[in-house]
């Protein structure tokens, strides 16, 4: 069943939900990149394990400043709503979080 006309969206909820999950991911590849650090500092700091920890936390650092600027991008947009996220930052956000993933699980097994 279709809506009715006049019912429309309220055009600020999806760049809300859209901001929090961004808020989220921040989240998750922190505690990601801290347990990462505390396996890597845990293990008696070995070169390997403090070039991974290293790595993690340049991930974790790239990962954050793309999530905050598309953050902002959507807190800042005005009624038109916010611009699409560009496929470079997309990329970015998306490599940064599954070399992050790697690494960590590195650092597990």
């Amino acid at each position: 069943m279709t809506p009715p006309p006049g019912d429309g969206r309220d055009p600020g909820l999806q760049p809300e939900r859209t901001r929090l999950a961004w808020r989220r991911t921040t989240l998750s590849s922190t505690v990601a990149a801290v347990l990462a650090m505390k396996t890597a500092l845990q293990s008696g700091g070995s070169a390997a394990g403090v070039v991974a920890c290293a790595l993690c936390c340049a991930l974790w650092l790239a990962f954050l400043a793309v999530a905050h600027r598309r953050i902002h991008a959507l807190a800042t947009a005005g009624p038109s709503g916010p611009p699409a996220l560009t496929p470079r930052h997309a990329t970015a956000a998306t490599l940064c979080t599954l070399a992050l993933a790697v690494c960590a699980a590195a650092l597990v097994f």
